[in-house]
């Protein structure tokens, strides 16, 4: 029972992660898109 509930809250600890590094690397990526096209706009 205890080993059950530990290890549920190791999979929702490394969803949020999974969530938060997804997030993070996408806000990045825009930025980077943005940087890049402002570079190469006249």
């Amino acid at each position: 029972m205890v080993g059950e509930q530990r290890l549920t809250s190791n999979l929702r600890v490394i969803q949020h992660a999974w969530h938060f590094w997804f997030g993070s690397s996408l806000v990045f990526t825009v930025v980077n898109l943005g940087v890049v096209v402002a570079c190469f706009t006249p």
